[in-house]
């Protein structure tokens, strides 16, 4: 509704605008479940004396002007208003039912996380945040012992809003102890690599590989945006498939395990280990569906969202709320297209990984992410978000899935006095068929598979895809490692 502006009012940042336009307006979504029944005025004390209650997107209203402009607008917060309880239990398909229906029945926790996804799965696409209060709000499922906390976008992106989660939580047995952010990696010094002999070669050659790869990832994202779209798999989503009904289901991984893999081959990440897992997940997903349908090589794409903050992981409150930090509040992140390469099982349990983690080693010495940011930035401000958007849904609709990864707590948490089992996340959906968000928690991973179940009916079967990739490459780990203990002791 068309509100005069008034002097305080602040206007939306250009992120922020897109993500307010009808096919690329997402919610964030993020499940925390929690050991015991949660108290709800404790959880309503907790919000109302955290930060985020006084954070001013948190405490505004989405105004829009005569022209069609939005603004933030200050206002009361109350705090009621966004707490939404549910005492009844979910069923399967995401539904409530009475409680007469319940009586003696007995639910087991696999039972009751397909119940809450296909809750949550639901909520992505048909349950718009409404804007007669700020653009957030916290359902309680009482009887499954969890939370859903709904967070509109356009307040800001994954680091920022789990950053003020964790500012809201404190440390499991320690209740004046906030979470441990993820430590910060100490860099090499510069001064020591210039003394080399040759650095100066060396720094020309990174600036080569760095402008070759920036060309040719920016030649590729342009392509993808206007022409080039990857070819129909049974995966495939397109045009309109951001209103088809959802499910949603979780693949499970120790970090332990990625880290026994990315041992296995020099340099590798975290990341490569996850990509490489996507890869082989999706290829044997495949298999399942369309045996012998797809030849070696077949190329799928995938968008993934990389964070631009200078510090990776977790940003403590105080630089995100500086207007001048390199940690600032908003949407502070790019995307850089991950190409996908079908290929029949073989003898290398490894393939995929090698193919990722050169891909991603490529990706990083290109500026594709800050590509992306800043071009999004310059047609918004230029073009406005309406042509903003169709770039932005074009590119969704072009590529297969989409995939981001989020570095949580290191170790377990309580919210409101609750200690913490899980924590999830994911956004609403989007064209594709499959949109993947990954979060670490104390020790673990987990990895939300958001499906258009008319074209993706059986997400349980792919998350079984990604769990056995990750096994089978663990094991060539450890036989690869007892094969070379064993050689150095014969010798």
């Amino acid at each position: 509704m068309a509100s005069p502006v008034t002097f305080s009012d602040e206007p939306l940042s250009p992120a922020g605008r897109l993500f307010l336009q009808p096919k690329t307006e997402l919610v964030i979504h993020c499940i925390a479940r929690g050991k015991n029944p949660f108290d709800i005025d404790a959880a309503k004390a907790t919000v109302k004396s955290s930060l985020m209650a006084q954070h001013p997107r948190f405490c505004s209203l989405l105004v829009r002007d005569e022209n069609g402009f939005e603004h933030w607008r200050r206002t009361q917060l109350d705090i009621d208003r966004h707490f939404i309880v549910f005492n009844n239990r979910l069923d399967k398909s995401g539904r409530f039912v009475d409680e007469t229906e319940t009586q003696g029945s007995s639910f087991n926790e696999e039972e009751d996380e397909t119940a809450v996804n296909q809750y949550v799965a639901d909520l992505s696409v048909s349950s718009p945040l409404s804007t007669d209060k700020p653009l957030w709000e916290i359902h309680l499922l009482m009887a499954h012992n969890c939370v859903v906390f709904r967070i509109h976008h356009a307040l800001g992106d994954g680091i920022s809003l789990m950053s003020m989660l964790m500012a809201s939580c404190r440390k499991a047995g320690d209740e004046n102890a906030l979470p441990m952010m993820v430590p910060e990696k100490t860099a090499e010094s510069t001064g020591e690599k210039r003394r080399g002999r040759f650095w100066l070669l060396g720094a020309l050659w990174e600036f080569s590989k760095m402008a070759w790869f920036t060309l040719v990832s920016v030649m590729e994202f342009l392509l993808k945006i206007c022409l080039v779209c990857d070819r129909k798999t049974v995966i495939f989503g397109g045009d309109g498939v951001e209103l088809w009904p959802r499910k949603m289901a979780t693949a499970m991984f120790k970090l332990e395990d990625m880290k026994e893999v990315k041992k296995a081959i020099p340099n590798t990440t975290i990341n490569d280990v996850l990509f490489g897992v996507v890869s082989s997940g999706l290829a044997r997903y495949l298999d399942h569906r369309t045996p012998n349908a797809l030849r070696d090589g077949f190329r799928m794409t995938g968008v993934a969202m990389v964070n631009l903050r200078s510090k990776p992981g977790l940003q403590e409150m105080s630089k995100l709320m500086q207007d001048n930090s390199e940690a600032r509040w908003g949407n502070r992140f790019g995307v850089i297209l991950l190409p996908v390469f079908y290929d029949k099982a073989g003898n290398d349990p490894f393939k995929y990984l090698k193919r990722a983690k050169t891909m991603v080693d490529r990706k990083k010495s290109s500026l594709e992410a800050y590509f992306s940011y800043r071009i999004g930035d310059l047609v918004m401000t230029l073009l406005g978000s309406k042509y903003a958007c169709l770039l932005n849904y074009r590119l969704l609709c072009n590529t297969t899935f989409s995939i981001s990864n989020l570095i949580g707590p290191l170790e377990e948490i309580t919210l409101a006095g609750n200690p913490i089992s899980s924590i999830k996340v994911n956004t609403s959906s989007l064209p594709q068929a499959i949109t993947m968000h990954m979060l670490s928690y104390a020790g673990r991973a987990e990895m939300q598979i958001l499906v258009a179940k008319d074209i993706i009916p059986d997400p349980e079967f792919l998350a079984k895809c990604f769990e056995d990739a990750l096994l089978e490459m663990k094991m060539a780990a450890i036989e690869g490692q007892q094969s070379i203990e064993k050689k150095v002791i014969n010798e």
